[in-house]
C-alpha cells in the first residue's frame, strides 16, 4: 500500500503486521483502557475503533499507518493467526494517519530496504508531531511492562495455573510453591534464574501476526506471595489479612468499584477452554488476569516483575462473573 500522510506519500509502505485498536482490543502497551490507548497515539477514541498497520517505507524507516477499515485489519490479524497468508492493503481512502516508529517490537524486516529505523523528522512539522513510536524498555519496570505481564499470563495460562501447589499452601505465611524445577511456564521451558518475576519485555509482534507476550517465550513465573490462613492470597478486599500485600485488596476494591461505573475497555472478556471466560482488566497501578472458573493473578507497579495469586474463594467467583458481564468483548 501507499501512505498518504506527507511524510510517506508517494512512497511504499511494505506491511509487516497489524493490529486492533478498539474498546475491546488493543495494544496494551499504550494504556490501561481504549481512550488511553489512542490518547497515547493523538486519535479520537471512536467508538468503531481503527487498526495499526506497522510496515517500512522504501527507505527502511518505521511507519504506524492508522486506518479506519477495522474490519479489514481483523480479517488480516485473523487470517495471520491461522497460519493463512493475507495480503493486507488498505485503501487510501481508509488512512487516518501515519505515525512514525512502531508502538510494539516487530519480529520481522521488509526484505531488500536498509534495516528497520525511525524516520528523520519531518523539516515541514511546526514541532507538533509525536516523537516516534517506540516499544518500552524490557530492562524497566513501569505500567506498560506490567500490562505487557498481564497479557503474558493470560496467553500461557495453563502453563501458570500448573505452577501453583494449593495443597502446599499452609495457614502460617508460607508460600505457594512453584514447579519443582522452578522453571517458568512457556516455550523454551526456561525460567532463568529468579522464577517469581515477570519478564518485562516489550511485547513482540511477528510476521503478519498480532501483539504476543515477552520475547523469551515465557520468562514468567509466578510469585512466592503472603498467604492468609485460607490460601494464597486473600481471595477478596473484604477478606484480606494484614499480613497481605495492600496492593491486592486496593487492585480488588478498584475492580469493584468498575461495578458501578466502568471505564471504556478497561475490562475485556475473550475465549476460554469449557464455559469459561478470560477477564482482563487494568487500573492505576495494577492489572488483573482471571478466569471465570478459576482464580486470578495480580500484577502491581509497586511490586516490580512479581504475579500474585488469587485464590478462589467466596467472593472472587461472583466479582469475576459481573466483570464479566460488563466486559467489551470481540465482536
Amino acid at each position: 500500500m501507499t501512505g498518504t500522510d506527507d511524510a510517506v506519500a508517494e512512497d511504499t509502505l511494505y506491511v509487516l503486521t497489524a493490529v486492533l485498536l478498539t474498546p475491546a482490543q488493543f495494544p496494551s502497551v499504550l494504556g490501561d483502557d481504549y481512550p488511553a490507548a489512542c490518547t497515547a497515539l493523538g486519535l479520537d477514541p471512536r467508538a468503531t475503533g481503527y487498526g495499526l498497520v506497522m510496515g517500512q517505507d522504501g527507505d527502511g524507516a518505521r511507519w504506524t499507518v492508522v486506518v479506519d477499515d477495522v474490519s479489514l485489519v481483523a480479517v488480516a490479524v485473523a487470517s495471520w493467526d491461522c497460519g493463512m497468508e493475507y495480503e493486507l492493503s488498505p485503501d487510501e481512502d481508509s488512512v487516518v494517519c501515519a505515525l512514525p516508529g512502531w508502538p510494539l517490537a516487530v519480529a520481522v524486516a521488509a526484505p531488500g530496504v536498509a534495516a528497520p529505523h525511525d524516520p528523520a523528522p519531518d523539516p515541514r512539522a511546526d514541532g507538533g508531531e509525536l516523537p516516534p513510536l517506540a516499544p518500552p524498555d524490557p530492562g524497566a519496570w513501569g505500567p506498560a511492562q506490567r500490562r505487557l505481564g498481564a497479557d503474558a499470563v493470560a496467553s500461557q495460562w495453563a502453563g501458570w495455573r500448573e505452577q501453583i501447589d494449593e495443597s502446599a499452601v499452609a495457614g502460617d505465611g508460607s508460600a505457594a510453591k512453584t514447579a519443582e524445577n522452578g522453571e517458568a511456564p512457556g516455550g523454551n521451558g526456561t525460567g532463568g534464574e529468579n522464577a517469581s518475576r515477570a519478564d518485562a519485555g516489550a511485547g513482540t509482534a511477528g510476521g503478519g501476526g498480532s501483539e504476543a507476550g515477552p520475547t523469551d517465550g515465557g520468562s514468567v513465573a509466578p510469585a512466592t506471595g503472603s498467604t492468609d490462613g485460607e490460601g494464597i492470597v486473600p481471595d477478596s478486599a473484604n477478606g484480606a489479612s494484614s499480613g497481605s500485600h495492600p496492593g491486592v485488596r486496593r487492585a480488588l476494591a478498584e475492580a469493584r468499584a468498575y461495578l458501578d461505573a466502568p471505564p471504556p475497555g478497561r475490562v475485556r472478556s475473550s475465549f476460554a477452554p469449557g464455559d469459561a471466560r478470560t477477564i482482563r482488566a487494568d487500573g492505576p497501578g495494577w492489572s488483573m488476569v482471571a478466569r471465570t472458573d478459576d482464580m486470578a493473578f495480580l500484577l502491581l507497579d509497586e511490586v516490580p516483575g512479581e504475579i500474585l495469586p488469587v485464590r478462589r474463594g467466596a467472593e472472587l467467583p461472583g466479582l469475576l462473573k459481573a466483570l464479566d458481564a460488563l466486559a467489551v468483548r470481540p465482536s
